[in-house]
């Protein structure tokens, strides 16, 4: 499937895919601690994003990354300046700085290897995080001129992190309100 047959085929489609490099996967739906991590991420950054040239968006919002030929739906993304979209559906970003996603027993693995070798491909993304569910533990990974990317982590309900992309302070008594890292 060509990248345009794909997104012609997503659009239509009431469940979300990825596309990778010609290849189509079905993408399973996110339990509780997931969304609630999500949500309560996402309304940090929003609140951080309120004076800022930069939008923030959840994980309906489908990001393209060409060099890779992946087409993927990031659980957060935030862009800088003007946002930049594939066509007027507006629904496909190409200049992400930010994407952070929150690790599950099924993608684990993924978000860790090739599809972070898949994001790192983006001249636009500036920083990478990923946020366990099973504990509280963040890792950061942030791009420095040269291309090299740095890493970060922090683990415990007293610690923070610093998204340096958009200078947003994130603390894990926050981050992790309302999980219950028991029952996942």
């Amino acid at each position: 499937m060509t990248p345009a047959e794909f997104l012609e085929f997503e659009r239509a489609s009431d469940e979300k895919h990825e596309y990778r490099d010609g290849r189509i996967v079905a993408m399973s739906g996110a339990r509780r601690n997931h969304n609630i991590i999500a949500l309560n991420v996402g309304s940090d950054i929003q609140r951080t994003l309120r004076d800022k040239d930069c939008e923030g968006y959840p994980s309906e919002m489908r990001v393209y990354i060409p060099a890779s030929r992946l087409y993927t739906y990031p659980d957060l993304v935030v862009a800088c300046g003007e946002p930049i979209f594939q066509d007027e559906g507006m629904d496909t970003l190409l200049n992400p700085r930010l994407i952070i996603e929150i690790l599950s027993e099924s993608t684990e693995s993924y978000d860790r290897g090739q599809k972070f070798k898949n994001y790192r491909s983006s001249t636009s993304l500036k920083e990478y995080v990923l946020i366990s569910q099973k504990a509280p533990a963040i890792e950061k990974y942030v791009k420095h001129g040269d291309g090299f990317w740095m890493l970060t982590d922090a683990s415990g309900l007293d610690a923070e992190i610093i998204l340096e992309s958009i200078d947003c302070r994130l603390l894990f008594a926050d981050v992790y309100r309302k999980v219950n890292f028991d029952v996942e």
